[in-house]
């Protein structure tokens, strides 16, 4: 069992921000025995945990919080495509963010909103509003630690369908 825990303490360290099924998908480790040494290193003070959407993102704790929350949803294939198209072309109307990325406004929107509402992002209170990044330098640095998994982006990309065939109907 300490083993397991070892294992399970590095892979984190090793990706921050992984989720609990992509721990147990990475280790090859049962869903009971990969819930079971998360809560117990979350317990024992070994992990920090960032619930996000849905969601359970594990960390080292000495991870800022601030740093959590971004590389979480920079494990997001959208939010990490908003963040990253933010970063090379600064302060964005979020209708030119949903042309430029294909995406449907209101994914942008609700995107937008989520990231706004975490500190990663900030609204301008001029009209039309404009969208930043909080902290470029950091979020730019955190950038380079982390991409989204093969079943992160999946699932990203089936919300964006969906969203896409509601948006057509209104």
């Amino acid at each position: 069992m300490p083993d397991t825990r070892a294992r399970i303490r590095r892979h984190v360290r090793d990706t921050p921000g992984a989720h609990f099924n992509r721990i147990g998908r990475d280790l090859d480790i049962a869903t009971g025995q990969t819930q079971y040494h998360l809560r117990r290193l979350v317990r024992d003070g070994e992990l920090a945990v960032e619930r996000i959407g849905g969601r359970a993102h594990y960390f080292d704790p000495s991870v800022d919080a601030w740093d959590r929350r971004t590389l979480a949803f920079l494990r997001r294939e959208t939010a990490r495509k908003i963040v990253v198209r933010l970063h090379a072309a600064g302060p964005t109307r979020p209708a030119a963010l949903a042309d430029d990325l294909g995406l449907a406004k209101s994914t942008v929107s609700w995107h937008v909103s989520t990231l706004a509402d975490h500190g990663i992002v900030e609204k301008s209170p001029d009209r039309p509003m404009t969208v930043a990044l909080a902290r470029p330098e950091r979020t730019a640095e955190l950038l380079d630690e982390v991409s989204p998994s093969l079943p992160d982006r999946l699932v990203d990309r089936f919300a964006r369908t969906v969203d896409s065939l509601f948006d057509a109907d209104g």
